[in-house]
C-alpha cells in the first residue's frame, strides 16, 4: 500500500523512512502483549509480572482465569510495513490501577489500535474513552479466542458506541499477519482522515 504523506499532509516528499508511533490499546486480558509479540521485527520489550495473590481484589480475571501474567508499564516493538513506513508499536497496562501511565505513552501517537475482546466488551470501554479524549485517531480489532462467539459488526458498534466512520476489523492478536493487517487498516484510516482534512481547507 501507499502511504507516503499521510503522516504530513500537505508536506513535501522528502523520500527516506518515516516513523510513526502507534498505540495499542485496550482492557485487561485483550490480547496487547500478544499482539506486540507476533507483529514486532524485534524482540519486543516487555514489562510483563506475574499475577499473585495480593492482585486478587483489584484484577479482574473473569472471562481470563488462564491469564498468569501482567503488563505493568508498556509492551514495545517495531515493523517496517513498507520500505519507507515504520511503525513503533507501544502497547498499553490494561488494569485501572496503571491507567496513570496512559496521558504520557499516548504523547505524539499518530493512531490507535483498540483491542477488544467480544467476550467482555466492558473491558475495553475505558481504552476508548481514553482514546477519544486525547483525540487518537484509533481502529477497534476483535481478537478472536477460542470460544469467542460471532457477532454482526454493526452490532458490535452499537454496543461500544463507534462512529461508523471508525474501521472495526476482526484478527488473531497471535497472528503475525492477522496483527499487520490491522496496523494496515489503521494506516489506510489516518490517510482516509488526512485527505479529508485537506479537502475540507
Amino acid at each position: 500500500m501507499d502511504c507516503k504523506g499521510f503522516d504530513h499532509p500537505g508536506g513535501p516528499e522528502t523520500g527516506g523512512t518515516r516513523s510513526v508511533k502507534v498505540m495499542i490499546a485496550g482492557g485487561f486480558g485483550t490480547g496487547k502483549t500478544t499482539m506486540v509479540r507476533s507483529v514486532s521485527d524485534i524482540k519486543p520489550l516487555t514489562t510483563e509480572e506475574t499475577l499473585t495473590q495480593a492482585s486478587a481484589g483489584v484484577d479482574h480475571l473473569i472471562g481470563v482465569a488462564e491469564k498468569t501474567e501482567t503488563t505493568v508499564s508498556l509492551d514495545f516493538g517495531k515493523i517496517s510495513i513498507s520500505d519507507s513506513l515504520r511503525l513503533y508499536l507501544f502497547g498499553t497496562p490494561g488494569q485501572e490501577r496503571f491507567w496513570f501511565l496512559w496521558n504520557g505513552l499516548c504523547k505524539g501517537a499518530l493512531g490507535a489500535v483498540v483491542l477488544v475482546d467480544t467476550r467482555r466488551l466492558a473491558s475495553s470501554f475505558r481504552a476508548i474513552e481514553e482514546m477519544e479524549r486525547l483525540e487518537v485517531p484509533f481502529v477497534i480489532a476483535l481478537n478472536v479466542f477460542p470460544d469467542s462467539r460471532e457477532h454482526p459488526i454493526e452490532e458490535i458498534r452499537d454496543a461500544l458506541d463507534i462512529s461508523p466512520h471508525t474501521p472495526i476489523v476482526v484478527c488473531d492478536a497471535r497472528d503475525r499477519a492477522s496483527s499487520r493487517d490491522v496496523l494496515i487498516t489503521l494506516m489506510r484510516h489516518l490517510k482516509d482522515r488526512a485527505a479529508v482534512v485537506l479537502e475540507s481547507r
